[in-house]
């Protein structure tokens, strides 16, 4: 299956704490087992079959990297909505997304992830489930939606199917302006919607649908088969968690 990717690359002009601890100029270019962060992303989606690759970057360090190992660059708009609204506009659908923390990424939970997306929905969006998150990385702190249908995890893998996806940015957009005002966001949902989240009688599908809905597309979640799609490079915490992780999938490896 032939796509093409997107990385978010950039940062928010501030001084990352997972870079400053990992003493780098950028978050993408800390090295794990030999390999940038943005390398390793880089590397899982060729395999699972991307014909373009590019990087959306703030710094002139990451975007020579990305040259440097083959991937295309464009420079990050403020904030990761606007920087995907650009890139649709410019590169088209469909299009996946995720981010270049995503450390761990393995060609086949890409694979996967599109396979498994409705045919029918604009966006799809992949989530796990705590209970797969659990039996696949045990201990990890992950933040968590609660619904109906359990506690759910995102995986920072997007797929802006049709080109009214574009809509879906609009929306991203608006929550990102009040990720500070969380009633705005929790809002959108309505007076019924939101009594029926608030008993846990609403479920993340019906949630997402809805919202697609007021952004005029069909949203939809996929869940994903893998637990450890769910863990991405936030806190050292989680840096420590992914080299460790990483250290055990060489220390399994066959020798040639």
């Amino acid at each position: 299956m032939s796509f093409n990717a997107l990385v978010l690359a950039g940062s928010r002009g501030t001084a990352d704490p997972v870079a400053v601890h990992a003493g780098v100029s950028d978050k993408a270019m800390i090295e794990i087992d030999g390999r940038t962060m943005l390398a390793r992303v880089a590397d899982a989606l060729g395999a699972a079959g991307a014909a373009r690759i590019i990087a959306s970057v703030s710094s002139d360090a990451v975007a020579d990297h990305a040259r440097s190992i083959g991937i295309e660059v464009r420079r990050a708009a403020p904030g990761p909505s606007r920087s995907v609204a650009e890139a649709l506009d410019a590169i088209g659908t469909p299009l996946l997304v995720t981010t270049a923390d995503h450390a761990l990424l393995r060609p086949e939970w890409v694979t996967d992830f599109l396979a498994d997306a409705p045919a029918d929905a604009d966006v799809a969006v992949l989530l796990a489930r705590r209970e797969t998150i659990d039996a696949d990385v045990p201990g990890t702190t992950r933040t968590y939606l609660r619904f109906a249908d359990g506690d759910w995890s995102g995986c920072n893998l997007f797929h802006f199917a049709s080109p009214r996806a574009v809509a879906a940015t609009r929306l991203w957009q608006q929550v990102e302006a009040d990720r500070k005002r969380p009633w705005r966001i929790v809002r959108r949902l309505g007076p019924g919607l939101l009594l029926r989240y608030l008993i846990r009688r609403l479920t993340l599908g019906e949630a997402v649908a809805h919202l697609g809905r007021v952004a005029g597309i069909e949203a939809a979640i996929v869940a994903a088969r893998a637990g450890a799609a769910a863990v991405d490079v936030d806190k050292p915490a989680d840096l420590a968690l992914v080299r460790r992780l990483i250290a055990d999938q060489s220390d399994r490896a066959p020798v040639a």
